[in-house]
């Protein structure tokens, strides 16, 4: 009996709760080649973002969300539009008065190899359906920097040019309710 227990105990914290809301961003460089990938998962609070990238310059990366969900190459990912925000007013940095933005995100480190590995949560944004969901009517991109953010300067914290871009892409659904 009490190793039944433990085994119940055991698969109430190793088996995965049913998936919730996911997206998933294909990371292309500005010659328009595959340089990894980001992956969104829902929480209950929030969103966990985990970065598998290559190909970047070793040390600190701007990483932001940017308003539309395009990644031309050929305009530099100036396609993406501005870095996401649901309060125009609001200014970029975590560091600015009045910020950060929506689609403000923490500066990400290339190893000497290039290899970018990284998990980190944002309470700014949702993969639902409502009012911060990301997935609005023209979506929504992540976008890597040449440089880190300073968390201060507008627009873009003095980051350098857009080197990475991945259109963010719902792969689950939020789960509906099934309250009456």
């Amino acid at each position: 009996m009490k190793a039944v227990f433990i085994l119940v105990l055991l698969a109430a914290f190793w088996i995965p709760a049913k998936a919730g809301a996911a997206a998933s961003a294909r990371m292309i460089d500005l010659n328009g080649k595959e340089v990894g990938r980001a992956n969104f998962k829902a929480a209950p609070h929030g969103v966990l973002i985990e970065l598998d990238l290559r190909g970047l310059s070793p040390g600190a990366h701007a990483v932001m969300l940017h308003a539309a969900a395009s990644c031309d190459a050929k305009t530099g990912f100036a396609s993406a539009g501005p870095a996401l925000s649901f309060d125009a007013m609001r200014p970029h940095g975590y560091f600015a008065k009045g910020g950060p933005r929506t689609g403000d995100l923490p500066n990400q480190f290339a190893g000497s190899d290039g290899v970018l590995h990284a998990s980190f949560f944002s309470t700014a944004f949702s993969l639902g359906d409502g009012k911060k969901s990301i997935f609005d009517g023209d979506g929504a991109s992540l976008i890597v920097h040449a440089g880190p953010d300073d968390y201060v300067s507008q627009p873009e914290g003095r980051a350098g040019a857009r080197v990475a871009c991945g259109t963010i892409l719902r792969t689950a659904g939020p789960r509906k309710s099934t309250r009456r």
